[in-house]
């Protein structure tokens, strides 16, 4: 953990305003992750006063058992040790997001002081720590109340003797939650501004139709062509000697009146803004279907080019989003 703390860079991308906020997404992230497994479907995240904020979901609740190998409660490897965050044994994801993978780990380190609340096994766990290290046992405070609901919640201060002073920016926030909602449909992550200034206000995303409202939402301000066209599989990819892997694709997209060109791509909820071969594949794909197409209905002549890429690509919005295992 003290590592952390003398290369910030390494972990969390840098000290400034993009690594501040980066750290909210990290403990988020655990949230999505939690969504991607079928056990969370609401995420709150709150700003307070004296740049206090705390994540909570209604996930399963990091395990409060104690790990055989450290003779310590899983919850305090998870929050103590890098990249343990999502690998309690049979209960690792088959899918998990993170810009850097470095887990929530990396924001206790970077922290002041972090609380983490576990509502978890029938009771309402506590544990704190301080720039990292543990200030105070596992904890169980009180047995939970009927219909209250398993999860974990996140609290912390950021440890601005290590990053710039920043305040987080409501707006920057909001956009990043709701390109989370898109992609991780059905998942309602609520976004609360408790500080006095500005004014206390809060906003909710939570999209039905994934991919397909998402390219409708970037073409609101554009005249589209036609419906989107939307596609979703789970392909299951062969392997020698191992046990074959399921990699879930999702694409949508829709040409507009327009000459510009959007491209959106995710790998495990995360935004790749340089794209890669998950994008390069949908370019392809389309490409090549309409050049068959053309071919097929003699809209090209037998010694006529086949479409460039750039032709097919000319007015389109268009996002895929792969889900790998780690």
């Amino acid at each position: 953990m003290e590592h952390v703390r003398k290369r910030p860079g390494m972990y969390i991308g840098g000290t400034d305003s993009k690594a501040l906020h980066h750290l909210i997404y990290e403990v988020v992230d655990n949230s999505i992750d939690e969504a991607l497994a079928g056990r969370c479907d609401h995420i709150l995240v709150t700003l307070y006063d004296d740049d206090i904020v705390s994540v909570q979901d209604n996930g399963g609740g990091i395990p409060v058992g104690i790990n055989p190998s450290t003779n310590k409660p899983t919850v305090e490897g998870v929050m103590t040790e890098i990249g343990m965050g999502g690998k309690f044994g049979t209960g690792a994801y088959k899918v998990s997001g993170g810009l850097h993978g470095v887990g929530v780990s990396a924001v206790n380190a970077l922290s002041t002081e972090m609380r983490t609340n576990v509502f978890r096994d029938g009771f309402l766990w506590e544990q704190i720590y301080k720039q990292g290290v543990v200030a105070t046992k596992l904890k169980k405070l009180r047995a939970l109340e009927p219909g209250e609901h398993s999860g974990t919640k996140q609290t912390f201060h950021p440890d601005f003797t290590i990053l710039e002073h920043n305040s987080f920016n409501f707006d920057t926030l909001a956009q990043r939650f709701r390109e989370m909602a898109f992609v991780t449909r059905r998942v309602n992550i609520t976004l609360k501004d408790e500080r006095k200034r500005p004014i206390p206000h809060e906003t909710t995303f939570y999209f039905e139709g994934g991919l397909y409202s998402y390219v409708r939402y970037l073409n609101r301000n554009r005249r589209p062509l036609h419906d989107p066209v939307y596609l979703e599989k789970d392909i299951e990819i062969s392997r020698e000697g191992k046990e074959p892997i399921v990699i879930g694709v999702e694409v949508a997209f829709q040409y507009n009146d327009s000459a510009n060109v959007v491209e959106m791509a995710f790998a495990n909820t995360i935004n790749t803004p340089d794209g890669g071969t998950h994008l390069t594949g949908l370019r392809s794909a389309i490409t090549g279907v309409i050049n068959r197409y053309a071919r097929k209905a003699s809209l090209l002549k037998d010694k006529e080019p086949n479409f460039s890429g750039s032709d097919t690509m000319e007015g389109i919005t268009a996002i895929v989003s792969v889900k790998h295992p780690d």
